[in-house]
């Protein structure tokens, strides 16, 4: 009983278990960051290596790219391979799942945080109070469309201006996830689905009907 105890205990852990990316601009430029539940792995910058100069082994290697590239050039210049399209009726069910798809797993992500504060630089008060207005009015109009595309937990917009400032910076940052559970059963419903069309396009060839 304990032990069944434990591995639904696992199960709830894992269908709970948030997936998604990180995303952040600031002044280092940005920054990419894959979410595993309580782990963050950074895709982008990747860790920078330090080269060893060594003449001769880049001329290999130059030397072997300069004919691995040859190599392929030859390879497509002798294999022609014909492009013959199937029906277009057996692939437009196929791409009616693919976006139904699409749209649940845009239902299915949640932006856990949206934060962008924008500070504008300006040296004429009167132009730089314009372009103040004219941003909060485009914020204003964003918003509500984003709103209406995403499930929006936590959100933090700002605009400030800095009259001594040279240039206009920007911090962003945007989190999107989804869980395990809700993906798995995205992938399982219409995965069945794509499966079954599949077969019926297989049986419909093997069977030598005409579409």
């Amino acid at each position: 009983m304990i032990a069944w105890l434990i591995v639904l205990g696992v199960l709830v852990g894992l269908a709970i278990l948030p997936l998604g990316v990180s995303v952040w601009y600031n002044e280092n430029g940005p920054l990419v960051r894959l979410i595993l539940g309580p782990v963050k792995l950074t895709l982008f910058p990747g860790k920078k290596k330090a080269k060893k100069e060594n003449p001769k082994k880049e001329a290999k290697a130059e030397a072997k790219k300069q004919a691995k590239a040859e190599k392929k050039v030859r390879k497509a210049q002798q294999k022609k391979p014909s492009k013959v399209g199937g029906s277009w009726k057996d692939f437009l069910p196929l791409v009616k799942t693919g976006l139904a798809f699409l749209g649940d797993f845009r239902r299915k992500l949640r932006v856990k945080r949206l934060e962008a504060n924008l500070i504008m630089a300006g040296g004429d008060p009167a132009d730089l109070a314009v372009n103040y207005g004219k941003t909060w009015a485009a914020v204003g109009g964003l918003m509500p469309q984003l709103e209406r595309i995403f499930v929006i937990k936590k959100r933090n917009i700002a605009v400030q201006c800095d009259f001594t400032a040279e240039k206009t910076l920007i911090y962003a940052r945007l989190d999107v996830t989804i869980t395990l559970g809700r993906l798995l059963a995205l992938v399982v419903r219409y995965g069945i689905r794509a499966l079954r069309q599949f077969i019926d396009i297989k049986n419909k060839r093997k069977g030598g009907a005409k579409t």
